[in-house]
This record gives structure tokens, sequence and C-alpha cells, in this order.
């Protein structure tokens, strides 16, 4: 199946007046050939019978109706693109819509832009007509721009970070269960070797940040943004403990709990929906942070990490496992398309902005590693899924929602490979007086 099978929700007439009322205008092909330079390496195609690039390209793009194309002129760059491809109105030949990770390589690779002089760009415009320059609405599933969500509060404030968090993992747990396989874990697995199975890479990340945690039985785990549950489940069946975990996502929040009573673990697991601000203000053996941090803001790292600290016990250890950016000269902010459409308000910081932030909230920073390879493998291995389950992902939030999946997630795992972003697990202890805080001479887990 292509992008260029029909699906419901995607356009299959001229969203605006009939190409035909305007004969002998530029054509989508002019478009194409003033924006590029050289030769094309995928085959593109309007909706006016027009087309450019080789006839017999691996990839071709089909620009399907008038609306696609001003989603293409209205927002350049990932936004338009993202938006026509969304709605049905920019189709894919030749790469799967679960995993378009092939093409986003040509074009991101291969493509030649440019930008089209003045006195070209505005004679292509008029003949076009202006009209193309009115954005038409958004597809659905994108999210208000940053300046209209200040309706739901300031950035980062508890009502605005709950709806983000909704808008991003409130899609449907029959469709996580399907994107993520059986362990429900939407982080980063740890790959022994490159032919692991996600189910395992799942499981040795777990093992990971248990043994990093020198969990074992008896004490006390406080998992923040604990998603589905997976670390909560695994420490209280593996090690022992009895483990915490808080959510601000109400569906994920019913999902663990629900695990955990079919497991047979009420006695030593728990997750409760709740803002990692109202955790317990208990003193906890231990505290994991699996994927939080990249929702919280990079300027609230001094009150999270001190949230966190007054949380872990003298002696106690802390693992934050989040993504960043690959240096700290990066903007934190992210794109639009990933800001509009997958994860609102998320912002990434460099890894020494990080520790930085950990050391300065009180806190002893005494190992880290990059696993940005394995997010790599481990967003190749949900693509796979999301391919396998295809129709019935469709099917469970509709081929818009199913789309926005694979191009991010395809794009991310580029990211990864090219070392766009990091993946950084970073260890702290709570010291006591004295520095003391019981931490080994060496690492006593297995790197």
């Amino acid at each position: 199946m292509s992008l260029t099978d029909r699906t419901p929700g995607a356009a299959s007439a001229p969203a605006g007046p009939p190409a035909g009322g305007r004969r002998g205008g530029p054509t989508v092909a002019d478009v194409i050939r003033a924006v590029t330079t050289g030769d094309l390496p995928v085959r593109i195609t309007g909706y006016d019978g027009s087309a450019v690039g080789p006839a017999d390209a691996g990839i071709t793009l089909a620009i399907r109706s008038e609306r696609g194309l001003s989603y293409l002129l209205t927002a350049p760059g990932d936004l338009g693109m993202a938006r026509a491809y969304v709605s049905g109105d920019l189709g894919l030949e030749g790469v799967h819509p679960g995993d378009p990770y092939e093409a986003l390589r040509v074009l991101k690779d291969e493509m030649p832009l440019r930008m089209p002089p003045v006195g070209e760009a505005l004679a292509l415009v008029r003949g076009l007509g202006w009209e193309r320059l009115l954005p038409p609405p958004p597809p659905p599933q994108e999210a208000a721009p940053r300046w209209k969500r200040v309706v739901n509060g300031l950035r980062h404030s508890r009502t605005r970070d709950s709806n983000a968090i909704s808008h991003h993992y409130d899609v449907s747990n029959a469709f996580y269960e399907k994107v993520l396989g059986p362990s429900m874990t939407y982080t980063c697995a740890v790959f022994h070797s490159p032919t692991d199975t996600l189910e395992e890479a799942q499981r040795a990340k777990y093992d990971l940040v248990a043994g990093k945690l020198a969990l074992k039985p008896g004490m006390r785990l406080l998992d923040v943004g604990c998603g589905w549950g997976g670390m909560v489940r695994h420490a209280a069946r593996e090690y022992g403990v009895k483990a915490l975990g808080v959510t601000l996502s109400r569906a994920q929040a019913e999902w663990a709990q629900a695990a955990i009573e079919r497991e047979g673990l009420g006695d030593l697991a728990e997750v409760r929906h709740l803002d990692y601000r109202d955790a317990p203000r208990e003193q906890f053996d231990a505290i994991s942070s699996i994927g939080l941090t990249e929702h919280i803001g990079v300027r609230n790292y001094p009150a999270y990490f001190g949230a966190l600290r007054s949380r872990l016990k003298t002696g106690g250890r802390l693992l934050n496992h989040c993504i960043t950016r690959a240096d700290n000269r990066a903007p934190h902010r992210s794109g639009a398309f990933i800001d509009r459409y997958v994860f609102p308000d998320g912002e990434l910081a460099g890894p020494g902005r990080l520790i930085s932030e950990i050391h300065d909230a009180g806190l002893e920073v005494h190992h880290e590693e990059n696993l940005r390879q394995h997010y790599a493998l481990t967003l190749a291995g949900w693509c796979r899924n999301l391919v396998e389950h295809w129709d019935f992902c469709v099917g469970e939030v509709g081929p818009g929602t199913a789309r926005v999946w694979g191009l991010y997630m395809a794009g991310s795992r580029m990211a990864f490979e090219r070392n766009g972003i990091q993946l950084h697990q970073v260890v702290a202890t709570h010291n006591g007086p004295d520095g003391v805080n019981g931490y080994p001479l060496r690492p006593d887990w297995t790197p």
C-alpha cells in the first residue's frame, strides 16, 4: 500500500476552483522547477496533470489538489509539507505510510532546493492566483500555534502541560499496543545487538535502569512520567521493589493500573494520574525519570530536579533518561511539525545543560551515557510495527493521525542516526553530610 491509495480523509478533488479555470497559467511542474535546481531524485506529479522528474523514479510525490499546493506555498518547510501530507493532499508512492524513512532520506540528501528570485516568484504567484497565498485551515490533528495556547495557561503551567500530554498520549491505548508492542514502552530501548527484538531491548533497558539505581527487594521507587507503567511493573516483578508511578495522561494511568492488577502486582506496584509536582513528598530510595524531562520546559529544570531531590532520601540515586540536543548551542524549542503535531511545548537542552542543572539542584552526577544509536533502532522497530498493523491503526485513530506517526517516527529515526538529537541517561545521588552517598568506587551494574 502507498500513500497514493485513496483513504478516508484524503483529497480526491481540488479544494478550490478547478485547474482549468486558469488555462495557460503556471502548472504545478512549473512551481517545482522554480524552487529546485538540477536533476530531481523523485517524480513529482500535480493535480493538473503536469509532472517533473524521472518517470522511473523509485519515489513519487503527488500533489493532489489546489489545497495541497496552498499548504506548501503558505507554510514553506516541514509544516506545510506535514499539513499537505497529513490531510492526504500530498501523497507518496514507493514507501509505506507507516515508515516513509527512505522518502525522507532521499528528500533530505538529494533534493536540490533553491530560492527563486523575487521577480520570478511574483510572476508565479500572479499566474497561480493570489488566493493560493491564503492559508487553508490546517488538518484537525494539528495543535494550535504557541501564541494561541495561552488560553490554556502560560507555557508549562499545570493546565497547559496536561493538555499537551493529552494531545500526544491520549490517542488510543489500542493504537499504542500495536505500535509499541507488548511492553507498552514508549522510550528508547537498549540493544546488545541490532538483531535483538524490540521486546528484548526494552527489557534490557529496564534492567539497565534497575542496575544503575541498585534496586533491591523492599526498596521504594518513584517513577515520574511513568507512561503505561513499564518500569513500575518491571521493578516490582523482577526486583521486588515497591514502585509508584505518576503520569499526566489519564489514559496511560488507567491502562497501567489495569495491567498491574492483571499481573498480580497490586501489592507492590501502583500508577496514579498525577502531575510530577504533586507526587507524594515521601523519601524514596530511588527515582527514575524516563522520558519526562522533554515535556517540562528548560527554564523549569531547577524546580524539576529540586522536586525530585526533595523526594529522594539521603544516599538515594536518581536516573534521568531523556532526549537532548547534540550540543548546548542548539535552540531549545522543537521545529514546527513536532510542536504542532507531536509534542506541543516540548523542549530539549544540550547534555551539558542537563548535567549542570542536576548538579545545581544539589545532586551529584556520577555517570552518564549517550544511547542515541539505540533510539534509532527503537524507532525502526516501532515503524515496523506500524507497517504490520497499519489497517488496524488507521481504523483506530484515522488515516491522518496514523500518517503523523509514520512521519514522526521515521523522521526521528533519521535525526538520531545523524546525531541531530541524542538520548542521555544520567545517574546522580542525593549526598548526605560530608559527601557520603554510598556510591561504589566503580559502577555496580554492567554498562
